[in-house]
């Protein structure tokens, strides 16, 4: 979980590891430039145009890993891949990470609060308030996916209005939404619960299956732990529930069948 000092400072663009790489970087970088300039001398094919210099790069992992983005990502695209619904949507997900993902092998329609300019044959975007009232999509599509998305329904994050009963709203829009024995592929924070305002709650999941309650089966759950690490088809039994696997800042993703 994100250091809550180091966030408030990101809101602002310093970034204290950033910064410090970059200091460490300064060194290496003319050391290597001043070489590779001197073994280059004779080579009229590429010469040395401008100098743009990425000092922190040397000491960066090959990929940052993004917290629970990856994992579920992939876990549900390969679903829907495997499912092939006839026709899938999307709420509130990540477009750089699992809207793409599908759009490289299927269609998909995006729902968003906020506006996207997006040029791609695979996708559709539409602009929706998932907590409104008004909300027209009923009986939409058999196939929705809500990923790391509904816990900042109704905080006021991303222009929408602010409501303590937000994600509530939304869920019961997206049960609406959706086709008797549709698909529901849902993915959000879990541990204790709580707000950590105005970034997100965070669910339990006694809490999240008394909702779920009545309206949907259970296909399958896995988790991301707080080590970032995937356990798939979990056991939801009573000590797990009752733990949230041990999670603190855990993502629990749900397939579920509407009843």
């Amino acid at each position: 979980m994100l250091n809550p000092y180091h966030h408030i400072l990101q809101q602002f663009g310093f970034f204290p590891k950033l910064l410090l790489n970059s200091l460490k970087g300064i060194i290496p970088f003319f050391r290597n430039y001043f070489n590779f300039r001197k073994k280059n001398r004779k080579n009229h094919d590429f010469p040395i145009s401008i100098l743009l210099p990425n000092f922190h790069d040397r000491y960066s992992p090959a990929a940052e890993i993004p917290l629970h983005y990856f994992h579920q990502d992939i876990l549900v695209a390969q679903k829907i891949f495997k499912s092939n619904p006839q026709k899938h949507v999307d709420i509130g997900s990540r477009i750089d990470g699992f809207v793409s993902i599908l759009a490289s092998f299927r269609d998909v329609e995006v729902l968003d609060i906020r506006p996207l300019e997006l040029n791609n044959p695979n996708i559709k975007f539409v602009q929706a308030d998932l907590m409104s009232s008004n909300f027209s999509f009923l009986n939409y599509s058999g196939s929705i996916s809500c990923l790391h998305a509904a816990e900042h329904f109704g905080l006021g994050r991303y222009g929408d209005n602010v409501d303590p009963e937000g994600h509530l709203k939304g869920l019961d829009n997206i049960y609406r939404m959706l086709q008797p024995a549709g698909k529901f592929y849902f993915s959000t924070i879990i541990g204790p619960q709580r707000i950590e305002y105005d970034a997100h709650r965070v669910f339990s999941i006694g809490y999240l299956l008394k909702i779920f309650s009545g309206k949907y089966s259970i296909e399958s759950f896995s988790y991301v732990n707080d080590k970032n690490e995937l356990f798939k088809d979990a056991v939801l039994n009573e000590v797990n529930i009752n733990t949230n696997f041990g999670c603190n800042y855990g993502c629990g993703i749900f397939e579920l069948i509407k009843k």
